[in-house]
């Protein structure tokens, strides 16, 4: 869900490697008021979708438990695990 009403200003943080040069594409997440969490891509800044603290909880420890790595397998070179080539 697009959000169009987004407070102003956030602060985004990209997760990109430190070492990675370059535009991306990126995603950025930020915190807001109210128990938001917003997520845009660097390509799509307008483009943003809003959800709850608790539900981003949530998707990260899916995340980290391995519940997602499905859809990057054999995608872009990451391994089993969805990792990047070291």
């Amino acid at each position: 869900m697009a959000d169009d009403t987004r407070p102003e200003p956030l602060t985004w943080v990209r997760a990109a490697p430190d070492d990675e040069e370059g535009p991306g594409p990126w995603i950025e997440i930020a915190f807001g008021p109210a128990d938001t969490v917003h997520l845009r891509t660097t390509d799509d800044p307008d483009n943003v979708v809003t959800t709850t603290h608790m539900k981003w909880e949530a998707f990260v420890l899916g995340v980290r438990a391995g519940e997602f790595d499905h859809f990057v397998e054999g995608a872009g070179g990451a391994d089993s695990q969805g990792c990047p080539p070291s």
